[in-house]
């Protein structure tokens, strides 16, 4: 069993850096060598600063562009969405103010995200993922790829910032697997390991309805959308004059979800299900367990509990199969030492069973299937309920349209 050291201070961030490159570069895709901060800061400090100067008027307008980074309407809040620091429900009651149409359009990225957690939750990661696709032409990486400017671009914000627009998401996700034949699953891990937001549920979900995948109609990334959204790049392009994604690719349809745990009224599948409605309890708990899911101030069971001390395990075995670039870990880390200054955090490196021993916890529910295997190994003196902000029931999950319609927002 192994306790970490103590954080340094959150304001430090070449501190924090190190301190992952010392303790957990060894499971990171670069090696402790190559350990770098992404582009955003994590810890409810950075989310609440972030979301207190939220402003998405002109949004609906100005949502997909992506150079120059001052005529972005891409909020950026992903990252802290992602891990619990702000929940949707806070980001919709944010927008409440903001002009009709931007504000329509902003609730329906996050609605999307819900929707995203709702189909993780109903059919997780096993081998009844309904959306599959095999693409009609050969798995073969373009030889001018890494010539192109935008997709030079792309990858390297990827690998440096662990952050994109959603525009660029979906030419790279195109490119990979509509144009070049590649595997989308693939192309899914390559940005899970980079993006500070990665999610198995809004990630994955994305490639699949880039490819076509539930709706029939692939995404095709070609030339137009970069002169569209970041001109400069195609001016700046060696192959600008002579352009291999000048026209639309080729594209087979994608396959229509018509059945399977996704129907309406077909029930849970292989997820991990909504979780409970209310706190389930069994006991007196002695300390608040989080998870990377849900590290905020906010999180139920920390809230519930202001005086237990708090436990987070950097969980070694699964890191060692995922290798996620370290600037994710720094992110996680940036978190813990923000909290670290008003709790008492204890920082944990192992097999989650073993680490946390037979401590009685409370602990927020996590729609994603590792938490119920791993709580299912621990004593939980305390469950929280997700805060969804539309508890999953038996609504169709075939399409996004569908889906929305079965909602009360």
């Amino acid at each position: 069993m192994a306790v970490l050291p103590p954080l340094p201070e959150v304001a430090d961030r070449d501190g924090v850096t190190a301190w992952v490159a010392d303790h957990l570069g060894h499971l990171t895709l670069e090696g402790a060598a190559g350990v770098r901060a992404g582009g955003h800061r994590g810890g409810q400090r950075a989310a609440d600063t972030a979301l207190a100067t939220l402003d998405i008027d002109g949004y609906a307008r100005s949502r997909s562009t992506v150079l120059p980074p001052s005529r972005r309407g891409a909020t950026g809040m992903s990252p802290y969405v992602r891990h619990g620091l702000v929940h949707l429900p806070e980001l919709w009651e944010a927008v409440a103010d903001a002009p009709p149409g931007d504000r329509r359009r902003y609730r329906d990225e996050l609605l999307w995200q819900e929707y995203a957690r709702h189909v993780y939750a109903r059919v997780g990661s096993g081998t009844r993922t309904p959306l599959r696709y095999q693409p009609s032409v050969p798995a073969v990486p373009p030889a001018w790829e890494d010539d192109m400017a935008c997709l030079a671009w792309v990858r390297d914000r990827l690998e440096a910032d662990g952050w994109l627009v959603n525009q660029t998401r979906m030419w790279w996700a195109s490119h990979w697997s509509v144009r070049s034949g590649r595997d989308w699953r693939e192309g899914e891990d390559g940005f899970f390991r980079h993006l500070l937001d990665g999610s198995r549920a809004a990630n994955r979900l994305g490639w699949q309805w880039t490819v076509g995948a539930g709706t029939g109609r692939p995404y095709g990334f070609s030339r137009w959308q970069v002169e569209k959204r970041a001109p400069q790049l195609c001016r700046s392009c060696p192959l600008s004059a002579a352009c291999p994604v000048q026209d639309w690719p080729d594209a087979a349809p994608g396959a229509h979800v018509t059945d399977g745990p996704l129907e309406h009224g077909s029930g849970p599948g292989a997820g991990p299900g909504p979780g409970p409605a209310a706190v389930e309890s069994s006991g007196v708990a002695e300390a608040v367990w989080l998870t990377a899911e849900s590290l905020g101030d906010g999180d139920p069971a920390l809230a519930a509990h202001p005086d237990l001390p708090v436990v987070f395990v950097f969980d070694a075995p699964l890191l060692e199969r995922l290798r996620l670039s370290g600037k994710r870990l720094v992110f996680l880390a940036e978190c813990l030492a923000d909290l670290a200054a008003r709790r008492d955090v204890e920082v944990r490196l192992g097999p989650v069973p073993e680490e946390l021993g037979r401590r009685r916890l409370a602990v927020t529910y996590a729609p994603v299937p590792g938490f119920a295997r791993r709580g299912g190994l621990l004593d939980l003196a305390e469950l929280h309920p997700w805060p969804w902000l539309e508890r999953p029931g038996t609504q169709r999950l075939t399409s996004f349209t569908a889906w929305r319609k079965g909602t009360r927002r």
